[in-house]
């Protein structure tokens, strides 16, 4: 369409560990608006791990609140939790206290690991007075079943009528989530076993059962304590956020759909958010294109995703001729 005055619309996830969503989006749009007349609609999106609170802030407009909190391995911490214009909804991203990343890998203990700053943020979130506080779920380093969380919570007095949404990131159901995740955090295999018996202990002491539920296993089984404790409302992450942002609006209105992550394999397909996202572009029968780090797809995959092209970047300068590429292909 040669003349199409449409704006693209620019949807990347961060690029985890190296660049926040806001700046892969930057990125991509400066390279678009070297070929492209019209600005580009930049929206950059999260899943419910890292990165969650500052899209959901913009989307929802507000700013952040100062906590103390406890790390992983029970450090004490500064960290915060967002808090909407109208004080009426708080969003805690509690990797921002309980984050895998901020724990040397030399230091990293999955038996040891406590979700108790996680617990920390809730608290404070619901103190704020928020009558709905967002819970994003990712990137954590726990294993604990939660149990450190639900112990911080009920110290600082509970969370009174708040109603707590649990943006998950995965599907996986509480039992299963050290045998899944246990590994990356530093779990060997007898480790696995140990945390696995003790997920199935904890399970069976909360007021509701989470074993098999699913999204309950994530952040090492934190939202099925908080489903079981408090009857918190589970939701995959990328719907929550994309209704948020108005995904569906902006993408029947875009010219095209640029999507991005740093990895983009097999493991897209289950519930991350740019094959969301590529599958709405679809169904509204709009093209989509992706720039990622790295590109694990086969031409199948990329065919199931209808994707028009996969462009490897690994830097912002990369990631901006990769935008300034598709414009051309535009």
């Amino acid at each position: 369409m040669p003349n199409d005055e449409r704006a693209v619309l620019v949807a990347p996830d961060s690029f985890k560990g190296t660049f926040r969503a806001s700046e892969v989006a930057a990125a991509i749009g400066r390279g678009l608006e070297s070929v492209v007349a019209t600005a580009p609609d930049l929206m950059p999106v999260a899943d419910g791990g890292e990165g969650t609170l500052e899209v959901l802030l913009v989307a929802l407009g507000g700013e952040t609140a100062g906590a103390d909190a406890s790390d992983a391995l029970m450090r004490p911490i500064k960290a915060g939790f967002g808090l909407t214009e109208d004080g009426g909804t708080a969003i805690v991203e509690t990797a921002n206290a309980i984050g895998l990343p901020q724990i040397k890998e030399s230091e990293r203990d999955a038996e040891a690991a406590s979700s108790y700053g996680a617990g920390q943020l809730i608290a404070a979130a619901a103190a704020s007075g928020a009558a709905r506080v967002i819970v994003a779920v990712g990137g954590s380093a726990s294993t604990d079943g939660g149990v450190g969380a639900l112990e911080a919570i009920e110290s600082a007095g509970g969370i009174g009528t708040a109603e707590l949404i649990i943006c998950c990131d995965v599907n996986t159901p509480y039992e299963l989530a050290a045998e899944v995740f246990g590994p990356q955090k530093g779990a060997d295999p007898a480790a696995v076993e140990r945390l696995t018996a003790r997920l199935e202990k904890t399970a069976a002491s909360l007021p509701r059962d989470p074993r098999g539920v699913e999204m309950s296993g994530c952040a090492g089984g934190l939202s099925g304590a908080l489903w079981a404790q408090y009857g918190a409302t589970l939701e995959p992450g990328a719907r929550f956020v994309l209704s948020a942002l108005d995904a569906d609006e902006r993408i029947q209105a875009a010219r095209a759909v640029i999507v991005g992550e740093g990895r983009i394999d097999r493991t897209t397909f289950e519930g991350k958010i740019a094959a969301e996202i590529a599958v709405r572009a679809r169904q509204a029968g709009v093209p989509c294109h992706a720039i990622v780090g790295s590109n694990g797809l086969d031409a199948l995959d990329q065919r199931i995703l209808d994707l028009q092209g996969v462009i490897e970047a690994s830097t912002l300068a990369e990631i901006e001729q990769a935008g300034s590429e598709i414009a051309a292909y535009l």
